[in-house]
């Protein structure tokens, strides 16, 4: 290249065309192992906690001690579905398709139910029976005691959010953008309201004096007649989606959005103050306990802030925090982290009490998306000669578990970031 007078020195540079390939809806982009790392809400019951992990198992651990009760191994992950527990017995499901029923002393197997897809979603446990769905996109109704099918109810994609039972209705999200209010004993749907993105995950719904408030990927909280399904009102929340459940306490919600900001809200959908963790997103639902808020958030800090959304402390793990939401226990907080850690720390002060680790705690380290692409590299003033750039896993080909995690993209030419991610 000749830059003339311009004092630069000259030089032959080669030129490379690069082309970015734009992929089909879920199709994989790349893969990566990630172990032992928690991304649900644990639960607390007699003393023990449960939680399912994407090492396949579920643990039980002593909440005291952090010591191993028993595991319970499935075939696949478990993501986002949490466990619930009703007498005596342990329901979660798993990246394989089950739900399972697990007696919750002995982790012996009760019994299980095949869907046609990833179970992602966390049961509702309501008079013998249970609800949950699946991404095969049914909503299922069982028996409790022996898994037997009752009714299901078919939604336009995947049902991965938690149901919710109030009366004799319940109500979920679908991926379709439709949330849906269907007869408890039937399956039959009543009604059902749309948004502008999906319902996501454990997005669930609080309700309240007939008011269902539920957030969608669009970056709306929506306020609906639990009764008619209308919109009474919405609030524009965030850049990136809203992928976790509000908390309504004393005529407030609490809000977390994927973009880092936490907002609370009166009952009218008014903003009262907002909190920022970092520029990546908050994923655990907010907390009460002994007049504070504790959240989780993707930079790895776990948080304790005032009521009035003054930070007060804040305790660091070593990877993400996708655990929706912590259980407290006389003083103390556990929550789980990719990291493959489930952590046991004072909730008045944020110290380390204990930490138990899964069945592996080799890292992954995910990569930033720009590197998540496989580009074609044509040289110019040659045959065209394509060659593929594949993403170099570099830690993750450490790992020795079969568990993996998987982004599946969607190119978008929008302004505003969308995301067609799923765990898969």
């Amino acid at each position: 290249m000749d830059f003339g007078d311009t004092g630069f020195a000259d030089f032959d540079m080669e030129l490379e065309e690069f082309e970015v390939k734009k992929t089909r809806k879920w199709d994989r982009v790349w893969k990566i192992s990630e172990g032992g790392s928690i991304g649900v809400s644990p639960l607390l019951h007699n003393g023990k906690i449960y939680f399912g992990c994407m090492d396949h198992n579920i643990y039980c651990i002593e909440a005291g001690t952090g010591k191993e009760v028993w595991r319970f191994r499935t075939n696949d992950r478990i993501l986002i579905a949490s466990p619930v527990q009703k007498d005596g017995i342990v329901f979660n499901g798993s990246y394989d398709g089950y739900m399972y029923a697990i007696d919750a002393e002995t982790g012996k197997e009760k019994w299980r139910f095949r869907t046609g897809d990833t179970v992602a979603s966390t049961v509702a446990v309501s008079k013998g029976r249970i609800y949950f769905g699946s991404n095969d996109g049914f909503v299922y109704c069982l028996n409790s005691n022996d898994g037997s099918p009752v009714w299901r109810f078919k939604t336009g994609d995947h049902a991965a959010s938690a149901p919710r039972v109030h009366g004799e209705r319940v109500y979920i999200g679908s991926f379709d953008s439709c949330l849906y209010c269907l007869d408890k004993g039937t399956g039959k749907e009543i009604w059902r309201f749309r948004t502008g993105a999906e319902i996501y995950n454990e997005v669930s719904f609080t309700i309240h004096d007939n008011i269902i408030y539920c957030p969608s990927f669009d970056n709306n909280l929506y306020a609906i007649d639990a009764e008619t399904g209308r919109e009474i009102w919405r609030f524009r929340a965030g850049k990136y989606g809203i992928g976790a459940p509000p908390l309504l306490h004393n005529d407030t919600l609490y809000q977390s959005c994927q973009d880092g900001v936490m907002f609370a809200l009166t009952l009218e959908g008014k903003e009262k103050w907002r909190f920022r963790t970092s520029d990546v997103g908050v994923i655990l639902r907010a907390s009460v306990f002994n007049d504070r808020l504790y959240l989780g958030s993707e930079d790895g800090n776990f948080y304790c802030l005032s009521m009035d959304g003054k930070e007060v402390w804040r305790f660091r793990t070593g990877g993400s925090i996708f655990c929706y939401q912590p259980v407290f226990h006389n003083g103390r907080a556990y929550f789980g982290s990719y990291d493959c850690h489930l952590y046991c720390i004072s909730s008045d002060k944020g110290e380390m009490i204990w930490k138990f680790a899964t069945s592996t705690m080799i890292q992954s380290r995910l990569p930033p998306v720009d590197e998540a692409f496989e580009v074609v590299v044509k040289k110019s003033g040659s045959e065209e000669e394509e060659r593929e750039e594949k993403y170099d896993a570099g830690e993750a080909s450490r790992s020795e578990m079969e568990s993996e995690y998987s982004v599946r993209s969607e190119y978008s030419f929008k302004s505003e970031y969308q995301t067609g991610s799923e765990y898969r």
